[in-house]
């Protein structure tokens, strides 16, 4: 097999690394994991996403890889999300496991469980398929006694570990377990002893519930976070986790559980990277990271495509921070994501160009859902489609069809590019780049007599022309007629969009003649 990385690409990179520190394995085991206690946002999708580019780099250089995805439902409901309904009702199930509380939408059959299915749904749509790993169901079927007693044996190791991190030292009589009460649920517990092996007895401050439960048999018992993490590498043999920043400062919960899983587990780290956090960029419609909405994956797919959103975090250093673009820098990023598909099918021949060309390439081919196309897509502007929408009133069909012929895979493509175009159009497109055609029932629009002869001549000048010569001769064209005229240019332009749109300004007005084409502009250019 090849030992060096198929390319600069830092996925590559980092699939090499995992390779030479964990020596060559049958299978590799890469992970992932959240808490689903509200919406999983676009944020923590980069984890998810940065697991699976370089499990992707893992297979691509032929090794077999187990990617596993922990639902950590198991940890405790601390608060009730802002955003959900009946708040008085959903706080009665505060301190029990998230497991435990009831879905308010009335879809599943927990708040967790729904959480959990929006993004197991959605995740394959950007090509993100993991192994699911479900810790409520592990816990409550005691899978893990044999770690949860190796942390009692080794309970005075991990609190001189977690001491040498904390301000306040843990008390002496501190335990390694939480345990959630059987009668009312809560973790408002505390265990009181154990008695050497796999039995421990706890008294809850809620209910007053005493009681003395074993560990291979009750599905009460947790790790908390700083152990347990450390814990599934060792259960689960991880060779691969990053991380966010917070996990990754001096002292931070990745430390802690470096030394536990060394010290008490007597397994090695994962390899890992610290990735940085995603910001939302552009509040003027739905989405507003001011407002403490939390945008998801589902959001980011109403305005993006799935290999666009691929390519966001393919094309960026899991260490560099970014922001999903809500206004007109969506524009910028389809065009760096086109003209970098463009590239990929045009291999340079110059030697200096070709190790950016094959970073770049790379680039592509992991933003790719599935499988990497063999021959070029069609393309078309986002920008430049958006305006196919606004005259067609969002008809998909209708803007397509000033693209034919299409292959049927680039009707697939572009029907959800334009899916995403006049959702951005509908919720985030600023009033001014927003329009509509005039209808020719309606009143025509009276100008001054100078303005309106230059307008009847512009009419015959698009009956005769228009979609005959290149934009660029009628262009000028045009602009004979207003200097014939002895007309400003700002007053011509501002008179023609006001019959078109009725609005001052639009799009690049040569252009919007050429799409609209003499059928449609002919009724329009006729001034009162």
């Amino acid at each position: 097999m090849n030992d060096k990385p198929l390319s600069s690409h830092w996925a590559d990179i980092s699939a090499d690394t995992i390779i030479r520190e964990r020596g060559e394995k049958e299978h590799y085991v890469c992970a992932s994991g959240i808490t689903p206690s509200g919406t999983v946002h676009i944020g923590n999708f980069r984890e998810i996403i940065s697991v699976e580019l370089v499990v992707r780099a893992l297979r691509d250089r032929g090794r077999k890889v187990r990617f596993i995805y922990s639902w950590d439902d198991y940890d405790v409901f601390r608060k009730v999300p802002a955003n959900m309904p009946r708040q008085e009702y959903l706080a009665q199930y505060l301190r029990q496991p998230i497991t435990c509380v009831p879905d308010v939408l009335g879809r599943e059959e927990s708040y967790a469980a729904r959480n959990e299915k929006n993004l197991e749904a959605i995740l394959p749509k950007v090509g993100i398929e993991p192994e699911y790993i479900y810790q409520a169901s592990r816990y409550r079927a005691s899978h893990y006694a044999e770690e949860m007693k190796t942390a009692l044996d080794k309970k005075d190791t991990i609190r001189q570990l977690l001491n040498a991190h904390r301000t306040a030292p843990l008390p002496e009589d501190w335990q390694p377990l939480s345990v959630f009460c059987t009668q009312c649920h809560r973790d408002t517990t505390e265990v009181k002893n154990r008695d050497g092996e796999y039995g421990i007895r706890y008294e809850c401050s809620s209910c007053g519930n005493t009681e003395t439960v074993d560990l291979r048999s009750t599905g009460a018992v947790k790790l908390p976070w700083r152990i347990d993490w450390p814990m599934r590498w060792h259960h689960e043999k991880v060779d691969f986790e990053p991380a966010g920043k917070d996990h990754h400062t001096e002292g931070g919960s990745f430390d802690t559980a470096r030394t536990i899983a060394g010290e008490v587990y007597k397994c090695e780290a994962p390899v890992t990277f610290q990735y940085e956090f995603v910001r939302v960029k552009g509040g003027s419609g739905k989405l507003s990271s001011s407002s403490g909405e939390v945008v998801s994956l589902s959001d980011v797919l109403r305005y993006y495509q799935p290999e666009v959103v691929r390519y966001l975090f393919a094309g960026t250093r899991p260490n560099t921070d970014f922001a999903i673009s809500f206004d007109l820098d969506i524009f910028k990023i389809y065009e760096d994501y086109d003209k970098l598909e463009r590239s990929y099918f045009n291999k340079p021949d110059n030697p200096k160009k070709l190790n950016k060309w094959q970073k770049d390439a790379r680039t592509y081919e992991l933003s790719q859902i599935s499988h990497i196309p063999q021959t070029q897509p069609a393309q078309i502007q986002i920008r430049h489609l958006t305006v196919l929408l606004q005259i067609h009133s969002g008809n998909i069909g209708k803007a397509l069809e000033h693209i034919n012929p299409l292959a049927p895979r680039d009707i697939l493509k572009l029907t959800k590019r334009a899916e995403c175009a006049w959702n951005w159009v509908c919720d985030f497109a600023p009033e001014e780049f927003r329009f509509s055609l005039r209808s020719p029932e309606t009143p025509p629009i009276p100008l001054a007599p100078e303005l309106a002869a230059a307008v009847l001549q512009l009419r015959h000048l698009s009956e005769q022309q228009l979609g005959k010569i290149p934009e660029k001769d009628f262009s000028k064209l045009m602009y004979q007629i207003i200097q014939t005229n002895q007309l400003e240019s700002a007053e011509f332009f501002r008179a023609v969009y006001q019959l078109l749109i009725a609005k001052d300004e639009g799009p690049r007005l040569i252009n919007f003649l050429h799409i609209l084409g003499t059928e449609t502009v002919l009724p329009l250019l006729s001034p009162a």
